[in-house]
């Protein structure tokens, strides 16, 4: 896979922007991040970036095409690296707590959901050039009765 960090820097440049320290900075804990993560969860991963320069920075990275923002149920968005930039995936999302899973499918059901999902579009007029599936519910810890 190509550099992470290359292909940041271009899309940055593509949108008259810099690959500034704390972008780069909020780039590597995207990274790291084991799927969507808050900004209090970023900025606990990373204590000398400032809250507004996060807000911002994040920002600037979304419209530029390196990170995708997840909006849930409750205060906090959630932000992960474009999924052109990692992998194919979808999303688990709780609408109770506000939590975001990260799930993949067998390569057959994939390519079921595509050509599904296409057809729809056509009938519309519509090209499909990626898809996204987000399942709304509630998660286990949730589910789990209260002890």
């Amino acid at each position: 896979m190509p550099d992470l960090h290359l292909i940041a820097a271009a899309r940055l440049r593509a949108d008259a922007q810099r690959y500034t320290a704390n972008r780069r900075a909020l780039v590597e804990a995207l990274e790291r991040a084991e799927g969507p993560i808050t900004i209090p969860e970023l900025l606990g991963s990373r204590g000398e970036l400032a809250q507004s320069s996060a807000y911002r920075n994040l920002g600037i990275l979304e419209r530029a095409g390196v990170v995708h923002r997840i909006v849930t149920s409750d205060e906090f968005a959630r932000f992960e690296l474009a999924e052109d930039l990692t992998e194919h995936h979808h999303h688990l999302v709780c609408t109770t707590c506000g939590g975001v899973e990260d799930f993949t499918v067998p390569d057959e059901l994939e390519r079921t959901l595509d050509r599904s999902l296409e057809q729809v579009a056509g009938t519309r007029g519509f090209s499909v050039n990626q898809h996204r599936l987000d399942l709304l519910g509630t998660c286990s810890r949730c589910c789990s009765p209260r002890r």
